[in-house]
């Protein structure tokens, strides 16, 4: 098993299968995401670039998107365009593996454009994620923080906002707070947003929220894995501004898992909980991995939760260095 994790302060390594030889092999400083696409290579997104390995995390490449600070990236299903998102939103695509860049004019177009930016991210925003399938290959879905949801069909020359349905009882531009769009098929994504979590089974023309029945309403990350769903909600963002009268223990942070796509959850007690908010998520060896603000990573065996081990710095993102069968 290799396991890639992007954390606060770069990328981390281990190959053992229990965190007992993590190392780390990349300073990046906060990497926003780690991503493995099969036969693409390994890439990171992070504050100072975007980074490419092809060694499953050994050594990495820094790639020269017009951008310093990348937040998300993905890979078209054939492999030959590759996007980058970046702070401020900015779209970019390269057709040969990040040598070269073009930006996606047809982003900046979007209706809603001039609305997206809030104190907290320096009067600006940025495209925190990024989503493909391969079976709509042409289909690229972007989650904006903060500016909802927006679809292209086309590759990125033309883009519909699809953001309508994510208001919440929020009055400022917070409400459409998307942190990661999770692509379960062409038609149906689970979005994470600081004010709720909410599914489409029509490629976003539609949503739903999942969320109301549960403690939150702040959601980082979902991720499903044979047929399972699962969230992660506390009532505050990990990081508060300065002067802030709540402290870590005042998240509440929990767990949860669907088998019916999100109709219904049931909390999960796991290490760390209430002070440890579940950031980040990934599958290897046929195991769901989580990892937390803390720097935990658990592992869900025998329907529960365990420490697998810990790095030094707080969690954003996991990978596994290749794809599971």
């Amino acid at each position: 098993m290799t396991l890639l994790i992007g954390t606060q302060d770069g990328v981390y390594r281990s190959v053992s299968g229990r965190l007992d030889d993590v190392e780390r092999v990349l300073d990046s400083g906060v990497t926003l995401g780690v991503h493995t696409f099969e036969e693409h290579g390994s890439f990171a997104a992070s504050k100072t670039g975007l980074y490419c390995s092809e060694d499953q995390g050994k050594t990495w490449d820094r790639l020269g998107v017009p951008r310093t600070e990348v937040y998300a990236v993905a890979v078209s299903p054939d492999g030959s365009r590759l996007y980058a998102g970046t702070h401020p939103a900015h779209l970019y695509v390269s057709t040969d593996k990040g040598r070269t860049w073009t930006e996606l004019e047809g982003f900046q177009e979007l209706p809603s454009r001039d609305h997206w930016h809030t104190p907290r991210h320096r009067g600006k925003s940025h495209v925190r994620s990024l989503g493909v399938h391969a079976d709509a290959p042409n289909r690229i879905v972007a989650g904006v923080e903060v500016g909802g949801v927006h679809v292209s069909d086309d590759g990125g020359e033309t883009w519909t906002e699809r953001r309508g349905g994510l208001e919440t009882e929020r009055k400022d531009d917070l409400q459409y707070d998307v942190h990661h769009v999770h692509v379960v098929t062409a038609n149906e994504y689970v979005v994470s947003c600081g004010g709720g979590l909410f599914r489409t089974t029509d490629a976003g023309h539609s949503w739903t929220r999942l969320d109301m029945e549960l403690p939150g309403p702040y959601f980082q990350e979902a991720f499903s894995h044979r047929g399972t769903l699962y969230a992660a909600a506390q009532t505050l963002p990990p990081t508060l501004p300065m002067g802030s009268r709540y402290n870590k223990r005042s998240v509440n942070a929990s767990l949860f898992e669907s088998t019916d796509g999100g109709e219904t959850f049931e909390r999960k007690q796991y290490p760390g909980a209430p002070n440890e908010f579940v950031y980040a998520w990934t599958v290897t060896d046929r195991h769901v991995l989580a990892g937390t603000t803390e720097g935990q990573v658990m592992i869900r065996e025998n329907d529960t939760w365990i420490t697998l081990g810990r790095v030094p710095d707080w969690i954003r993102s996991l990978s596994h260095g290749y794809t599971d069968p």
